[in-house]
């Protein structure tokens, strides 16, 4: 996933798009596996931007969200949040999950 930062974030909400956002932090090992199975299930979805931010430079956003603790996936559509994710279960539960609020895959 590519490294959003928050101006792209907020241009993001501000333009009312769908987006799948993942908040994170480096030293946090479960972080690093919820990215792992989040990659993989992100490019079953190629045509929702999606993005990953260290939570330590976007504490604003996080208080906006709302966000309580890492790994963290954000769904948004519209622009508003939509769901919240902390527990990575799979890669199957990840893709029921966007497939609830975004729909099946495009092909």
């Amino acid at each position: 996933m590519e490294e959003w930062s928050k101006e792209k974030i907020l241009d993001l909400l501000q333009s009312r798009s769908d987006g799948i956002l993942y908040f994170y932090t480096p030293l946090c090992g479960t972080c690093r596996v919820a990215g792992n199975m989040l990659d993989i299930t992100v490019t079953m979805f190629p045509e929702i931007p999606s993005g990953k931010t260290d939570l330590n430079f976007t504490h604003e956003l996080a208080k906006q969200f709302g966000i309580e603790s890492v790994p963290c996936l954000i769904l948004l559509k519209n622009g508003n949040l939509e769901e919240k994710i902390y527990a990575f279960q799979s890669v199957p539960y990840l893709y029921e999950e966007v497939k609830k609020i975004f729909g099946s895959v495009k092909e």
